[in-house]
């Protein structure tokens, strides 16, 4: 049985690699965050798989069915809605719960079974199944972001989502002070509803800070800004808060 991680494009249906279609046409079953979303990506590349609902909120009984579908020897591929599986989405818990059921790619599990006379990786000893987890490679929003930042990014932190209310204000405090203290610069992700919010925060707590901001990438309406977050902040702010669009990948970057 395989379990493949499959990047998804994040805007632009092109951005896919022939090998992520051809797994997705492979598999038995697609495991996905939201089957309307996955949907329009493989009605594109005429691709006709049985969908399996995986996300945020789905319960342990879930995970319970898809660790059957692979007892059954079924393969299986995990996507999520934009981008990479297992970054700011469930996909790592996902993958955890595997390793942990069948000790896929366990050195220790592996040497059991070398020294039993066996021949195959990724042997669970008390489930008696193989299983392998293979990453399909591909789009990345905070890569896409990156890749015309013109900053040096030997080094870099990644923070995910901001909280919605209980911890907002030690989140930023994190963005600051590995970004003046430790020299990192700081990426993150944001929604229309709270960008403009959170800007005032940071801008609250580190005026003059230089940012690069990515909204809608790869997508017809594509942006990138940059400049200090005060011009930046003023940017968004014209359009109102409450009426701002997209998605958005913020690069945090000192002075």
């Amino acid at each position: 049985m395989k379990l493949y991680i499959v990047a998804t494009p994040i805007g632009n249906l092109e951005d896919i690699t022939y090998r992520a279609v051809r797994t997705l046409k492979e598999v038995d079953y697609i495991l996905c965050e939201d089957t309307r979303v996955t949907s329009k990506l493989l009605e594109h590349y005429e691709i006709k798989k049985p969908l399996i609902s995986y996300h945020q909120r789905s319960k342990n009984n879930k995970t319970e069915q898809i660790i059957e579908k692979l007892k059954e020897e079924k393969n299986l591929a995990l996507v999520t809605d934009a981008g990479t599986p297992g970054i700011s989405d469930p996909g790592n818990e996902l993958v955890a719960e595997v390793r942990k059921v069948f000790g896929a790619g366990s050195i220790v599990v592996e040497k059991r079974y070398h020294s039993a006379g066996g021949g195959t990786l990724d042997y669970s000893a008390q489930n008696n199944e193989i299983v392998e987890i293979i990453p399909i490679p591909g789009a990345s929003a905070v890569m896409t972001l990156a890749s015309v930042a013109g900053v040096n990014l030997q080094k870099f932190v990644f923070l995910g989502f901001p909280p919605n209310k209980k911890g907002r204000q030690t989140f930023f405090e994190e963005v600051v002070r590995n970004v003046q203290k430790d020299n990192y610069p700081v990426f993150y992700y944001d929604s229309p509803y709270r960008i403009i919010k959170n800007l005032k925060m940071l801008q609250e707590m580190f005026s003059g800070a230089k940012v690069i901001i990515g909204r809608e990438l790869t997508k017809k309406f594509e942006e990138i800004k940059v400049g200090m977050i005060e011009e930046i902040l003023e940017y968004y702010s014209e359009e109102g808060e409450g009426l701002v669009k997209g998605e958005f990948v913020v690069l945090v970057n000192g002075k």
